[in-house]
């Protein structure tokens, strides 16, 4: 399928990246269907763009590349709706953002995926370990160029 975005234009995306949100995601309830980008190869970041609007778009990654014990404890009644009856078959990511020289995670918020049917659901955790803004790294600045004369 064809995806018009306005980072990449028009981007060829295959079927079986498509997920499905039925709830939608925190402040976007309207906006059901998402694509699952690679931002680059070897990277933990993806992009998670919007099928049907093209400037809505997060980028997202795995919490266990950042923090290793990282889990969901969700209930499963929250988990029916993707049919989720596996933990085996969820794929778990979090909404990155920038603040300042940080990247962050929303780990109070993350996007469980059914892997098989490709469903996904944003769950609100109370578990107050993590936070909406839990940081993941400083972003590299670049090297200062110095000018001799």
């Amino acid at each position: 399928m064809i995806l018009e975005t306005s980072r990449f234009r028009q981007l060829e995306v295959d079927e079986s990246r498509l997920i499905d949100f039925e709830d939608g995601i925190l402040g976007f309830p309207e906006q059901k269907r998402y694509a699952l980008i690679q931002t680059g190869e070897g990277s933990g970041f993806y992009w998670l763009q919007s099928v049907c609007t093209p400037d809505l778009a997060f980028v997202v990654c795995d919490p266990r590349l950042f923090v290793a014990d990282y889990q969901v404890p969700a209930k499963l009644d929250e988990l029916q709706s993707i049919d989720l009856k596996d933990p085996e078959k969820a794929q778990v990511f979090v909404i990155v953002n920038k603040v300042n020289e940080l990247l962050t995670g929303n780990f109070q918020g993350p996007l469980v995926i059914n892997v098989d049917n490709r469903k996904g659901r944003q769950l609100v955790l109370s578990d107050k370990r993590y936070s909406t803004r839990h940081p993941l790294m400083r972003i590299p600045q670049p090297a200062a160029i110095s000018r001799t004369a």
